[in-house]
């Protein structure tokens, strides 16, 4: 047994013992690091009730919190209007301006149509759950009949673990749930028996803002209950920039629930850049609904709360929406639905501005009247872990005093920014959204050391609430696409770095995958940003296809050639070092600051 084990290990190094694992909210994307495509499946699974006659629970899709409140639709509305003007006022590449088209123009059409039969079965199957199998995955999960007494989980929502109070909703669940659907793909998409996976290696891409708990419970369970020898942990941006061959890029990465942006450079990620918005393609999808429905959507049954309808309104979306400005004027088009235990339908539609206007709520987000939620995220520093002594918090309070004596000087001036710049504070060293850091910067200022900092409590939580209330201001905002890439960028250090990403614009995930976003996208950062760089840089430039690639499959890309890389080599935490020490080997091993 020796000698085979022997033999295997030195196989592992070929990229066919890796399994790359990107995680989204609603596609999982797993495969060998030497397969050209990965498997994507949805990531979803159906769990068997346990008591029969208990009602079914399905976490939402479309659906969010936040959307109906009393200011919802007075936001939507005042959403539309910004929108309505946005289009009104960028001239067409003729020179004309575009004549808008009222809903009601195609709504007159689409109340009167009334759908054909294309054949009286739809041939499209429930899944067939007579031998009660304990849980379904992916497919077939999204096709349980919803009076069949299986339970649907998303197990990722927002790029996070989808932890919450309801049924299914606990970390250790939420955790089962990953292992369950990603095992069972191993196993039957990739044919490794899971007995296996001890001769394998995993390549673990999560978010830029990420939180630590997770990652850790995350990374335990790959290596100690589904198997793997070893794992690399990195970040799903970075890991863009190695899939299109860019060495330095601001990426943005538009996924169905989130969107985040950060500064990438020669594969370094810098923390101050990082942004997180709490929107993304499915948003689109739910205000291109609603949009239909202002002009007479001819499906009437159609039910945000219905996954297989929800399936059918983002397929339309891939369909019909666009973000090129010369495409105007009512269209006639058609659809097809074909559901389970029905006949197949087809429906004529007429459209016209709905197509355009509900892809542009990515740039004008109150149109899709989300109130009172966390819109916007920074990253924080750790909140440190009891596992991991030496975390940088011991790092900060060991340092010398002449390291924080001379840093006390910078970080007075970063302190003394007035509070009404919201850009200048979010932009001041190390300043987003490393409020833990604070304390030791006003001690540090005060020509203390972090134990001393008792006598200046009082400035320290005037300046805490300050920064803080700055924080929620900031949170609660939703900022357009193109305004957060402008402030991502303001937030590197050098103009020289600045200037870099100006050039070179990543756009990358399947939530901005609209004919014409490159010139789109390319228009407004030029507007918007600030003139004096408008003279510095030579060329702003937005990637949307690099190498002609599918801008979803880039980060997993990315992930397989990390797995190729020499530098790599140093990177593995072994199952028998983290059964060891623990979280303690992300610190030393990841290739970002942990």
């Amino acid at each position: 047994v020796e000698d085979i084990d022997q033999g295997c290990q030195t196989q592992i190094h070929s990229g066919n013992f890796v399994v790359v694992i990107h995680t989204g909210s609603r596609t999982l994307r797993i495969g060998r690091a030497t397969d050209t495509l990965p498997v994507t499946v949805p990531h979803v699974i159906a769990r068997r009730h346990k008591q029969s006659g208990q009602p079914c629970y399905e976490d939402a899709w479309l659906l969010r919190e936040g959307l109906n409140k009393p200011e919802s639709n007075e936001q939507r509305q005042n959403g539309l209007k910004m929108v309505d003007q946005a289009i009104w006022s960028k001239k067409m590449s003729n020179g004309v301006r575009r004549t808008p088209v009222s809903a009601d123009q195609a709504r007159a059409y689409n109340c009167q149509i009334r759908p054909a039969v294309l054949d009286s079965s739809s041939r499209v199957k429930w899944t067939n759950t007579t031998h009660h199998p304990p849980y379904l995955v992916g497919e077939e999960a999204l096709y349980v009949n919803p009076t069949d007494c299986y339970n649907i989980h998303w197990p990722v929502v927002r790029g996070q673990l989808n932890v919450h109070a309801g049924p299914g909703g606990s970390l250790t669940a939420v955790l089962a749930d990953l292992e369950t659907i990603w095992s069972h793909v191993i196993q039957k998409h990739l044919e490794i028996p899971l007995k296996d996976l001890k001769y394998y290696r995993c390549i673990l891409l999560v978010p830029d803002i990420y939180n630590r708990q997770h990652i850790k419970e995350v990374v335990n369970m790959l290596l100690l209950n589904i198997g793997f020898s070893a794992i690399i942990v990195h970040q799903e941006s970075v890991c863009a920039t190695f899939g299109s061959g860019l060495s330095s890029a601001c990426v943005v990465d538009v996924g169905d629930q989130k969107t985040s942006i950060c500064c990438v450079e020669d594969g370094v990620s810098h923390r101050n850049s990082r942004l997180c918005l709490a929107y993304g393609g499915s948003d689109v999808t739910r205000t291109f609904f609603w949009l239909l429905q202002r002009a007479g959507f001819p499906y009437r049954d159609c039910q945000l709360s219905n996954r297989l309808d929800c399936q059918l309104l983002q397929h339309l979306k891939e369909t019909f929406c666009h973000l090129d400005q010369d495409i105007s004027g009512l269209q006639d088009h058609e659809f097809q639905t074909r559901f389970p235990e029905a006949p197949a339908l087809l429906y004529q539609v007429r459209l016209g501005d709905e197509k355009l206007q509900a892809p542009m709520g990515l740039f004008y987000p109150t149109t899709f009247g989300i109130v009172g939620q966390k819109m916007s995220s920074l990253q924080f520093r750790s909140q440190g872990d009891s596992e991991d002594p030496h975390d940088e918090h011991y790092l900060l309070a060991t340092q010398s005093k002449q390291d924080q004596s001379s840093k006390s000087a910078a970080d007075r001036k970063a302190i003394s920014r007035p509070s009404g710049c919201l850009e200048g504070e979010m932009s001041s060293q190390g300043g987003t959204g490393d409020l833990s850091d604070l304390p030791r910067k006003l001690g540090a200022a005060h020509g203390e050391s972090l134990m001393g900092a008792g006598e200046v409590e009082e400035p320290v939580s005037a300046h805490l609430s300050r920064k803080t209330a700055i924080m929620s201001q900031f949170e609660s905002k939703a900022l357009g696409l193109d305004k957060a890439v402008l402030h991502s960028i303001d937030c590197c250090a050098s103009d020289e770095t600045k200037r870099k990403m100006y050039s070179s614009i990543l756009v990358v995930g399947g939530g901005l995958m609209f004919h014409g976003v490159q010139e789109f996208l390319l228009h407004r950062i030029i507007n918007k940003m600030p003139p004096s760089f408008r003279r510095l840089v030579d060329n702003v430039e937005v990637v949307t296809r690099p190498k002609d690639m599918d801008p979803r499959l880039i980060s997993w890309k990315g992930g397989a050639v990390l797995a190729c890389l020499d530098t790599t080599q140093e990177m593995w935490i072994h199952q028998r070092e983290w059964h060891r020490f623990g979280v303690r080997m992300l610190r030393e091993r990841a290739a970002f600051v942990w």
